[in-house]
C-alpha cells in the first residue's frame, strides 16, 4: 500500500516525453510526484482530487525574466503570477545589481517569494563600461565569483556587450565567461545578440554564449538554433512566421517561450500562460507549446527536478479546462492549492537601507533646460533620437535648428527634450538629447526606471512639466511619472532603488496604467510605451541612445554629438 499525501485521480496527464495526454492517477508525497498509475487501488491518500476528465500539465517555467521589470519585490511578483501557472522562474536581476551593485543583488535574492526562484549572474553591470554610462554598482570578476557559490545561481545572464564579447580580448565580459567556465563548467551562459547573423553570429556563439532571447524573425531563430543556438521566445517573437519556422525545421528541442519583461499592468490579464496561448494561435500546437514552457526551458536549465510530471519532480503542476486555449482551473505549488492573490499571508521583507535613498541629485531649473551653442544665430545641424513607434530600437536622424543668441529654438521645433541626469551623487553629470516621434502635447513623462542605469531621464515638450517631474522624483526617491502643463498627472512611485515598488500589485497596476494612459494624451504612440521610453538608454539596443555621459551609436558604442557644425 502507497501512502501518500495526495491523490489526484480521473486526470489526463501530459507526458512530457510523448507530449500527450495519458489518462492515470498521480499520487504527491513530501511536495513532489510520487506514483503514475493507472490503478490506485492501492494507494492510501490523506487527501484526494478528482479533476473528472480535467487535464494536468506541469508548473510554467520561465528560464528568461527580470522580476524589477514588473517593478515589484520577488514575493509581490510571485504572488502575481502563481495564479497564472508560473511556478519557476530563471531571474536575471540586473537592475537590483546596477543600482545598488552586489550587495543589492544579494540582499534581494533573500527575499520570500511563493514560487521558486533562481538566478542568473548579471554579466553586464553596467550594460557598456563607466565610460559609456554611471551606475550605481557595478558587477566585476571579484563578484561575480562570489556569486558562483550560490546555489540559488544557475547560469550566466544575458551577455549584450558584442564588442566586448567579440572584439576586446581583455574585456570584463571575457574575464567574467572564463571564470563562469572555470567554476561552472557546464552552467548555460546566456546571450543578448539582436540583428546579427553571419560572421557577427559566429563570434559571439564562439565565445562560449549559447542562447538568445531578443527579437526573432524566422529566418534569425534558424540560423541560431543551426549554429548551436538555444532560442528564447518572448512575446515579439511569437509570429505565424517565426511558429511555421519552427515546426518546418522541428527545432522544438531547442526552444522554450520566456517572458523577459512583463510590466504590473500587463501582469494582471497572465504571464507564460498568456504566450502559450499566443503560440497556439499562431498556430503551434498546443501539446508543444506546453512542452517549450515546461520541459525545455527546465532542461536547458538544468532543473531536472521540475518541468515534468513524472517521480521525484516538484509536484508543481496547473489543472486545464481546456488544454487548446490553455485554460487555467486550479494551479498547485508542491501539492499545495495556489490561493487568490488576496488571500496570501505577507512575509518579511528587508532590503538594503541604502536602496532607500539612492536618488541623490540637484533639483535642476529653468536655466537646466537652455540648449546653448557657439554660434549666436543661424541654423544648427542636431543629431536627432527617432523613436520607432513599433518595439524599442530607434533610428538616428538630423534637422537643422534655428539659433537665437546662442540658444538653441528646441521648443519650436516639434521635437522633445531628452534629459538624463547622474543621480547616484557621483557627477551630477547631466545629458540632453532631442526626440522625434514622441510627445505632441505640452507636457513631460520621466523615471529613473530608464535601463539600464536607471539615472534620471525625463522627456518633454514643456520645461515647467519637466521640472515638476525631476523635483517629484527627487522628493519621493524615484518613480515614473507624468505632467502636462506642469502638474503632475500620473504618479508610480517606485522608492526602492528607484525600481521597485513595496505596494501591492494591484495598485501598483492601476498606477503604471495610469501612466501609460497619460503618456497616450501626450501623444507617445508605441503598443508598449512604458519599455519604449525607459530603453531610450538602453547602450545595446539599436541605433541612438542616450545615458548621463551624451549620445551614443549602439553599434559602434561611440559618442554621437548633439549638435554639428551645420
Amino acid at each position: 500500500m502507497a501512502q501518500v499525501d495526495l491523490l489526484i485521480k480521473n486526470a489526463l496527464v501530459y507526458n512530457s516525453v510523448l507530449r500527450d495526454f495519458i489518462p492515470q492517477a498521480v499520487t504527491v508525497l513530501d511536495g513532489k510526484f510520487y506514483w503514475l498509475t493507472s490503478d490506485y487501488s492501492e494507494v492510501q491518500a490523506q487527501e484526494t482530487l478528482d479533476l473528472a476528465g480535467k487535464y494536468l500539465v506541469p508548473g510554467l517555467v520561465d528560464s528568461h525574466m527580470h522580476i524589477e521589470s514588473s517593478m515589484t519585490t520577488p514575493e509581490n511578483f510571485g504572488r502575481a503570477v502563481a495564479p497564472w501557472g508560473t511556478t519557476t522562474v530563471v531571474a536575471d536581476a540586473h537592475e537590483v545589481a546596477n543600482v545598488a551593485g552586489l550587495a543589492g543583488l544579494e540582499a534581494f535574492m533573500k527575499q520570500p517569494a511563493p514560487i521558486d526562484i533562481f538566478y542568473a549572474i548579471p554579466s553586464s553591470v553596467p550594460a557598456t563600461n563607466p565610460d559609456l554610462e554611471t551606475t550605481g554598482g557595478t558587477i566585476g570578476v571579484p563578484e561575480v565569483q562570489a556569486l558562483l557559490q550560490n546555489p540559488q545561481v544557475i547560469c550566466l545572464g544575458e551577455a549584450m556587450n558584442f564588442q566586448g564579447i567579440t572584439s576586446e580580448t581583455q574585456s570584463l565580459i571575457r574575464q567574467i565567461i572564463a571564470s563562469c567556465r572555470k567554476i561552472r563548467p557546464t552552467m548555460p551562459l546566456e546571450g543578448h545578440c539582436p540583428r546579427y547573423q553571419g560572421l557577427d553570429l559566429a563570434r559571439f556563439i564562439f565565445s562560449g554564449i549559447t542562447s538568445d532571447h531578443t527579437q526573432q524573425t524566422a529566418a534569425s531563430v534558424v540560423e541560431k538554433v543551426l549554429n548551436g543556438m538555444f532560442v528564447q521566445l518572448q512575446r515579439k517573437s511569437i509570429t505565424p512566421e517565426v511558429i511555421q519556422a519552427v515546426q518546418k525545421h522541428q527545432l522544438e528541442e531547442h526552444i522554450a517561450l520566456v517572458t523577459d519583461d512583463v510590466l504590473p499592468d500587463d501582469l494582471t490579464h497572465g504571464h507564460l500562460n498568456a504566450l502559450v496561448q499566443l503560440a497556439i494561435q499562431c498556430g503551434l500546437d498546443p501539446k508543444m507549446a506546453i512542452y517549450l514552457a515546461t520541459y525545455t526551458p527546465a532542461r536547458r536549465m538544468g532543473l531536472w527536478d521540475r518541468g515534468s510530471i513524472t517521480p521525484g519532480r516538484q509536484a508543481d503542476f496547473i489543472v486545464l479546462d481546456d488544454y487548446q486555449k490553455f485554460q487555467i482551473a486550479a494551479v498547485y505549488k508542491n501539492g499545495q492549492l495556489v490561493p487568490d492573490e488576496t488571500a496570501w499571508e505577507k512575509s518579511q521583507t528587508n532590503f538594503l537601507p541604502e536602496l532607500e535613498q539612492s536618488v541623490h541629485a540637484r533639483k535642476l531649473t529653468t536655466t537646466d533646460l537652455e540648449l546653448q551653442v557657439p554660434q549666436e544665430g543661424g541654423t544648427v545641424k542636431t543629431n536627432v533620437i527617432a523613436i520607432n513607434e513599433q518595439g524599442t530600437f530607434t533610428e538616428r536622424s538630423q534637422r537643422s535648428l534655428k539659433v537665437i543668441n546662442h540658444q538653441v529654438q528646441w521648443k519650436e521645433s516639434g521635437l522633445a527634450l531628452l534629459l538624463v541626469q547622474e543621480r547616484y551623487g557621483k557627477s551630477q553629470r547631466l545629458a540632453y538629447g532631442l526626440v522625434a516621434n514622441s510627445l505632441t502635447q505640452p507636457g513631460a513623462v520621466g523615471a529613473t526606471w530608464a535601463h539600464d542605469h536607471h539615472n534620471i531621464m525625463i522627456l518633454g515638450t514643456d520645461s515647467q512639466s519637466i521640472l515638476a517631474i525631476q523635483h517629484q522624483l527627487i522628493a519621493q526617491q524615484g518613480g515614473y511619472l507624468v505632467a502636462q502643463q506642469g502638474k503632475i498627472t500620473a504618479n508610480a512611485p517606485l522608492p526602492l532603488g528607484g525600481i521597485i515598488s513595496p505596494a501591492p500589485m494591484p495598485v501598483l497596476s492601476r498606477q503604471i496604467q495610469q501612466v501609460r494612459q497619460k503618456m497616450r494624451e501626450l501623444g507617445y504612440r508605441n503598443p508598449n510605451e512604458i519599455m519604449s521610453f525607459s530603453t531610450l538608454s538602453l547602450l545595446v539596443s539599436p541605433a541612438l541612445k542616450i545615458s548621463d555621459r551624451g549620445l551614443f551609436d549602439v553599434p559602434s558604442q561611440t559618442p554621437v554629438p548633439l549638435f554639428e557644425s551645420d
